[in-house]
């Protein structure tokens, strides 16, 4: 628009004009009233006017020329005119600190040129011009003094500001340096910990890498061992198997030679009150059963212990058969020759009544008094199917000492200690045998059938095994056995109740392991020949020491044992067999038969009876054996056994008392106590000291 065009115009040109370039002060306020009382005073000649006119005059001269050219009456009116005054300051440019910008340039200078061509005309007109110019350098000065103390200010205020930026530059270069530092240790101690973790990790890695070595290396060492375990007991077993085989065949000889006597004993059927037929029977199924046994054998390999404890049985079952044989041809030529005595009697008898009176006076031939010689019927020495099986088991316990002589003379080491190991773990067991407990019992059969089945078992806090060497299991079958022994001749001979749980771990064990039953009677029959019975006759030629270990005396430095010691060592013994021959372990099978049962203790009483009785032995033998076994006997035997006892009471008695002196008749006295007790009563008490079910519950 047109006006608003104008306006600009207006305000442009007041900006150009001498009074809009002047320059005013916003604070002149605070340097107080003195300025305006300066204004409102009268103009006077100031005290440095002398200033103003030797810098101000010469530059007035040089402008005479222009000054000259002007009106007077301008001069005059100038000096006249106080409003001249605001136009001085911009007339010199010389005392201005600085000409105000304007727009144009040339407008600028045309200004410049009019400005000098201004004159002052009277000395008032230089005096207030002094004035002026020296307010304005006074106003100068003290701006720049003003400006220079606000700039000194200013720059101790920026000092200040600076040093404190620095400061707090400072205090954060630090902060951050501790902050980088402080981060620095974290960092650190993270990787460290992290280090330290790796470390226990790795060392973790490797300990658990450590340990699957070592069970690795264990399992390839148990694995080692086993394999030769294996291969020893594939060696062992083979060998075993050989040994069985060769106790097969052995066992097939002797049955078939048994077989052979039976055979022979056709020649007393006529005398036989039983059928000899039965007998022949039964003979031929047993040497059939061995047979088949073997031809089974070779078939699957090697014979196992089962087949050869089957055929063991059958063999004692031929033994037994024998046995009862001949026990029954013994008591038909017995009979017969009763019966022929008594027909020869009578025909004596006839033949004296024929003859006279006086025929009466003589004696019959055969009929003694209590004092004079044996009676005929009696015999001294042992049936010879009785001595075989004696020589039979001592054979047997001669060959497993020569099976393990190797271990017993070993000067090794190893085999030393293995050998001092078996002993121990075979007799301390036994040594433990007592009537405590029957729980205690079962731990020390079990332990027992454990070392004689080959498995590991405990003694003296170490492994034991019969496995360790080839020799291990026939050295502890014999010792065993021999221990056995020992403990009926030495325990048992102390204290009698002890014979019962001896007897039924022995029993046990015969019947699991026949082999340590007949070393069993071995050792027995050798330290007691009457267990037999056998009672050993002296040579020509023996020794009397000799002799006497044969009767079972002990000779240490030629001398022997007392009389009481021998007769207390023979009872142990005795007792301890008759508690065996009765006794079966409870916990085995019942089904089998006892392997030594009382069969064998109706023999051995039978057998005695048929010889000719010992001073002071005989008797004591008898009542231990009838006192442990007579109750069993009479269960068994009934009315058979009664009718030996009355035997033993009338035919027998007076024998042992013909022979027995005055200062040997108290074990005479004490059998013939027992037995009449016994008759009168007509029982037999149980023994003491019997295993009931209540000793096997505790």
């Amino acid at each position: 628009m047109p006006s608003e065009g104008r306006c600009w115009e207006t305000l442009q040109a007041l900006r150009s004009s001498d009074k809009g370039r002047l320059c005013y002060y916003r604070d002149w306020l605070l340097r107080g009233e003195d300025v305006l009382e300066e204004c409102m005073s009268l103009p006077k000649l100031s005290s440095y006017s002398g200033w103003v006119v030797e810098h101000v005059l010469p530059h007035m001269q040089e402008n005479q020329p222009l000054s000259e050219s002007l009106p007077s009456s301008a001069s005059a009116s100038a000096l006249d005119q106080p409003s001249f005054v605001p136009k001085s300051p911009d007339t010199s440019s010389a005392f201005s600190p600085a000409s105000p910008a304007t727009p144009d340039g040339t407008k600028g200078k045309d200004e410049s040129q009019h400005t000098e061509s201004m004159v002052l005309q009277s000395s008032r007109g230089i005096k207030v011009e002094g004035c002026i110019r020296m307010y304005e350098l006074a106003h100068r000065m003290k701006g720049a003094e003003g400006l220079r103390q606000w700039q000194e200010e200013q720059e101790r205020k920026v000092r200040a500001l600076s040093e404190m930026a620095s400061e707090q530059l400072k205090r954060f270069d630090e902060w951050k340096e501790l902050k980088q530092h402080k981060e620095y240790q974290d960092l650190r101690e993270v990787m460290e910990k992290s280090s330290r973790e790796a470390l226990g990790h790795q060392e973790k890695l490797k300990a658990e890498h450590r340990h699957r070595a070592k069970i690795l290396n264990l399992k390839l060492r148990e694995a080692e061992q086993q394999r030769v375990k294996q291969a020893e007991l594939e060696r062992l077993r083979k060998e075993e198997g050989q040994v069985r085989l060769r106790a097969l065949y052995a066992l097939q000889e002797e049955m078939l030679q048994l077989s052979q006597q039976l055979d022979a004993s056709e020649q007393h059927k006529g005398l036989l009150k039983v059928d000899l037929a039965a007998f022949q029977t039964r003979g031929n199924q047993l040497c059939s059963l061995i047979s088949g046994i073997i031809r089974a054998s070779s078939e699957s390999g090697y014979p196992t212990a089962e087949s050869q404890a089957e055929a063991e049985r059958a063999l004692q079952e031929m033994r037994d058969l024998l046995m009862n044989l001949g026990q029954e041809i013994t008591r038909a030529c017995e009979d017969k020759r009763r019966q022929d005595e008594e027909e020869a009697q009578v025909k004596l008898q006839e033949a004296q009544m024929q003859q006279g009176p006086e025929a009466h006076k003589e004696p019959p031939a055969t009929s003694q008094g209590p004092g004079g010689k044996q009676n005929e019927d009696l015999q001294v020495k042992v049936q010879d199917i009785t001595m075989q099986w004696y020589q039979q088991l001592q054979d047997a316990s001669m060959q497993c000492v020569l099976t393990f002589e190797g271990l017993t003379n070993s000067k090794d080491s190893q085999a030393k200690k293995i050998k001092m190991d078996l002993q121990k773990a075979a007799t301390i067991p036994v040594s433990q045998i007592s009537t405590i407990a029957g729980s205690k019992l079962k731990e020390i059969f079990d332990k027992i059938h454990s070392l004689l089945s080959g498995k590991p078992v405990q003694s003296g806090g170490r492994s034991v095994s019969v496995t360790l060497n080839p020799q291990g299991l026939d050295f502890v079958q014999y010792k065993l056995a021999e221990k056995f022994v020992k403990q009926g001749e030495e325990e048992v001979a102390s204290h009698h109740e002890a014979a019962f749980p001896i007897a039924v771990v022995a029993s046990g064990i015969w019947e699991l392991h026949p082999r340590v039953g007949d070393l069993i009677l071995a050792h027995l029959h050798k330290k007691c020949p009457y267990s037999v019975p056998f009672y050993p006759t002296f040579k020509e030629g023996m020794a009397l020491e000799d002799y006497q270990r044969m009767l079972g005396y002990q000779v240490k430095d030629s001398k022997v044992e007392q009389q009481d010691n021998f007769l207390k060592r023979m009872s142990g013994m005795i007792r301890l067999y008759a508690a065996i021959i009765q006794l079966r372990w409870p916990y085995g099978n019942r089904q089998e038969i006892h392997p030594h049962g009382l069969n064998h203790g109706w023999r051995w009483l039978a057998q005695i009876l048929n010889m000719e009785p010992l001073s002071d032995v005989t008797a004591t033998l008898l009542f231990d054996f009838l006192e442990v076994c007579g109750n069993a006997l009479m269960k068994q035997y009934q009315v058979q056994f009664w009718k030996m006892l009355i035997l033993i009471k009338e035919d027998y008695f007076p024998r042992i008392e013909a022979i027995t002196s005055s200062g040997q008749m108290g074990s005479f006295i004490r059998l013939k106590q027992f037995l009449e007790k016994c008759l009168q009563h007509k029982d037999i008490p149980v023994p003491k000291g019997f295993l009931t079910s209540s000793f096997w519950r505790s």
